[in-house]
């Protein structure tokens, strides 16, 4: 508790001289700081680099999994965290910047202002074999979602709720280009795709070749603005990704997809309690179980 007020006090004592949090990101705004804590926890392993001919592997952040994730939010992230031990050396974790980060990026967009518990201490430990087992993937059934979430201690609220951050974001046509010509092995597209929202992911996104780097909005009507629209593309047909559109098309989950769906602060009331509960998943406190980074990029 006495580290826990130190961090508190340094961590408000910082926001006073420098307004690092709200000020870089505003000024970052239009890059998309798109590194929410994942379901991994919030220990800032996602933000080390790999070492170049590391035998041990690659690092999280360079996890194939990871690859929707920006250059520009890592170089957010790093600024912030160079302001902060500008004026507050060795004090202030990475994990806690990327957590209000991530609230302040999802207020700035639009999105509600959660409370964000402070007083981690950052991973020593950042492998990308771990990615695969901890994150959902494009085409999780509602089955693996609610075993991954349940894992954490997230309830099915939780998991559509958290669901409702691909309101804004990008995802590659790996992710979902198998929806489009070729679901499920049948050779034709999903038939959970309006037909219209179809031929426009088609154009963009081919079959084969030439869409390696091509990316599409998570919410197709406000992909810059974090709202309830997400719920409603989901009731069109119109969720991205396979594991989006599942959550209205599973009768458990379904329900609160179109709560959510009619009101706005319902689901950042939602949205925010779940984000306040998986702000406390896997956090780290002290020298025995973790470090506070000079750089956060790098392991001190």
């Amino acid at each position: 508790m006495k580290m826990r007020r130190i961090l508190e006090k340094a961590y408000h004592t910082l926001l006073a001289c420098t307004g690092i949090s709200s000020n870089q990101l505003k000024t970052d705004r239009d890059r998309q700081t798109d590194i929410l804590c994942g379901v991994v926890g919030c220990d800032a392993s996602v933000l080390i680099a790999s070492k170049p001919g590391n035998t041990s592997g690659l690092a999280e952040k360079d996890a194939h999994d990871n690859k929707n994730l920006p250059v520009e939010a890592f170089d957010s992230i790093k600024k912030a965290k160079a302001l902060v031990e500008n004026k507050c050396p060795g004090v202030v974790s990475c994990a806690d910047i990327l957590a209000i980060a991530a609230r302040d990026f999802v207020h700035l967009a639009g999105g509600p202002y959660y409370q964000v518990g402070k007083g981690r201490w950052d991973g020593r430990i950042s492998m990308a074999s771990r990615v695969s087992f901890n994150l959902p993937r494009a085409n999780s059934s509602v089955d693996e979602l609610l075993k991954l979430f349940g894992s954490k201690g997230l309830n099915l609220e939780d998991l559509v709720a958290l669901s409702g951050a691909h309101t804004i974001g990008f995802a590659h046509c790996e992710h979902f280009v198998s929806r489009l010509y070729d679901y499920r092995g049948t050779k034709k597209p999903d038939p959970y795709i309006e037909p219209r929202f179809l031929k426009a992911l088609q154009m963009s996104c081919p079959p084969f070749g030439g869409n390696v780097d091509v990316v599409a909005p998570f919410d197709v009507t406000t992909p810059f603005s974090f709202d309830h629209a997400y719920y409603g593309n989901l009731q069109a047909k119109m969720g991205l990704l396979a594991t989006d559109q599942a959550l209205f098309l599973d009768p458990r989950t379904r329900p609160i997809v179109v709560e959510l769906g009619k009101d706005k602060q319902r689901f950042f009331q939602a949205f925010s309690a779940a984000m306040e509960k998986m702000g406390s998943i896997g956090v780290k406190r002290g020298r025995k179980h973790g470090e506070i980074r000079k750089d956060c990029s790098v392991h001190s």
